[in-house]
């Protein structure tokens, strides 16, 4: 396809369908997942073609298997339209028993009571998410997580970055959507992310489940979820919160809302890491509250670009759901995820990239230089903290981390002389 801007997740969609008889690719709407997957498909279905979308719901009713037929691999678009054809591919390919049959898209997470069958060794299930600043062609790519992983002593001083913070907030505000890159001005770049959370409010939440849900309570939920974005909120926090502008809304409403929203990729907070390095009470085991893109928040608060240069606290948090969105896509590249640290004595690490083969490193962000100092002073006690726990655990030691970063709006990448990287998260790639 011309003009397909390459995307991080392409090789392992390409692993993925040599290795399994069917790929699911998950994701927010207008990530690219249906561009990624015509990649490689050779025949295409879309359910939600308006002129083919009810003749498809009654073929798929009636005898599913016929929307099945075509070159493989075969994409089929949104097919949680028809939950049925979820268990359709799943005995096609158990009845072929060949690799790269097809490639399913999907923008909603679908209840399991609509299948029969898991598709647990036929279909492979493959997360993408909106560009990252490397992707979108902002980030230089001159630091590679992979290379960081294998050698950590890598030197990476004087690499500058080409972003200044207005850029950042450009692009944090803009969003990781592909089509945005094509827009003939950033005015009309910038609509997308308000015109996103507009279809979200007025109907996918009602439609991703078939209950009918009020879009000015979705909106004041994701106002909240946005006033809360990169901390340790608590639920109740954020029920006292919306309450406020919303007398009515029961708890269980809210919960409602928000499972709609996680099921549309909307919101995706980060899970805590929870070593046994001081007693389990200690440790804060809360979710920290993030969207799936800062463009998200920032467009739900109502903030513009020259407004975050005048409120850089603000745009503090916001950088850190952009850099949580990019670790998240070169993690995956790699087999790996992202988690947090943060126990009651104030002992923190804003994120924590754990690899399958066990390596990890202690991660900040700090979107100035006044900052890294304190950042690094975290790291370097957390270090500390979990040596001098294996030098009285004789029998579960803890690895140490691999790598102490801190990961900044600045310019300039360095490795300071106690070991903390300092990298621009415009040098980095997976």
């Amino acid at each position: 396809m011309e003009n397909y801007i390459n995307r991080i997740v392409d090789a392992e969609l390409g692993l993925r369908l040599e290795a399994f008889g069917a790929t699911l690719i998950v994701g927010p709407k207008w990530c690219g997942k249906t561009t990624t997957g015509e990649q490689k498909a050779k025949s295409v279905i879309r359910m939600q073609d308006p002129d083919m979308r009810e003749g498809y719901l009654v073929t798929a009713n009636t005898k599913p298997s016929l929307l099945l037929k075509g070159e493989k691999p075969r994409l089929i678009d949104e097919w949680q339209d028809a939950p049925v054809l979820w268990d359709s591919v799943r005995m096609e390919v158990d009845r072929q028993k060949q690799e790269g049959l097809f490639i399913l898209t999907g923008s909603t997470s679908v209840d399991n009571s609509q299948i029969l069958h898991t598709g647990t060794g036929r279909i492979t299930r493959l997360k993408m998410y909106p560009m990252s600043l490397y992707e979108s062609g902002e980030s230089n790519g001159q630091i590679s997580v992979s290379e960081l992983f294998e050698d950590p002593s890598l030197d990476i001083d004087g690499i500058m970055s080409d972003m200044k913070i207005e850029d950042l907030i450009y692009a944090a505000s803009r969003g990781g959507w592909p089509a945005t890159l094509r827009k003939k001005s950033e005015a009309i770049a910038l609509l997308t992310a308000k015109d996103y959370v507009n279809n979200i409010c007025e109907s996918d939440i009602s439609t991703v489940d078939g209950i009918q849900r009020n879009p000015e309570w979705a909106r004041i939920i994701l106002r909240s979820y946005a006033r809360n974005i990169s901390t340790l909120a608590k639920k109740t926090n954020i029920y006292k919160d919306v309450s406020a502008n919303a007398d009515s809304m029961s708890m269980a409403t809210m919960d409602s809302y928000i499972n709609a929203m996680e099921r549309l990729f909307v919101l995706e907070d980060l899970e805590a890491w929870c070593p046994a390095i001081r007693s389990a009470t200690v440790i804060r085991a809360g979710k920290k509250r993030e969207f799936v893109d800062p463009s998200i928040a920032i467009a739900v608060l109502g903030l513009t670009p020259d407004a975050l240069q005048l409120d850089l606290k603000t745009f503090g948090f916001l950088f850190e759901c952009l850099c949580i969105r990019d670790l998240k896509i070169y993690s995956q590249a790699l087999g790996g995820r992202i988690s947090y640290y943060h126990d009651r004595y104030g002992l923190e690490a804003d994120a924590v990239l754990h690899l399958d083969n066990g390596k990890y490193a202690l991660i900040e962000f700090k979107l100035g230089s006044r900052e890294i100092e304190e950042g690094a002073a975290h790291l370097l006690q957390l270090k500390e903290l979990i040596r001098k726990y294996n030098e009285k655990e004789q029998q579960c030691k803890l690895r140490e981390p691999d790598l102490l970063m801190i990961i900044t709006g600045g310019n300039m990448a360095y490795t300071r002389e106690d070991g903390v990287k300092i990298i621009p998260i415009a040098c980095l790639k997976n």
